[in-house]
């Protein structure tokens, strides 16, 4: 399954990229999953505090992935 990935702030710093797309070898993975998925890609994540937006909505931990989703991981941010 293809996904695309957008990343942002902090995020994008400390795995060096902005956006890339991805090949994830799952049927319908969870948000749950790719968090998995994405710590073991870039273990400079664990670390990090960061949600999930799938087709720029936040998701929730079972919100299930489909094929060409656009997915956004967004680092904690403060409002005013």
């Amino acid at each position: 399954m293809k996904i695309n990935v957008i990343y942002f702030g902090m995020i994008a710093e400390a795995i060096g990229k902005n956006a890339e797309t991805l090949q994830i070898n799952s049927i319908q993975p969870s948000v749950d999953d790719l968090t998995t998925f994405f710590i073991q890609q870039y273990p400079v994540l664990k670390n990090k505090s960061f949600k999930i937006a799938v087709n720029q909505q936040m998701a929730t931990n079972n919100t299930v992935i489909n094929e060409n989703d656009e997915i956004a991981l967004l680092p904690p941010f403060a409002g005013g």
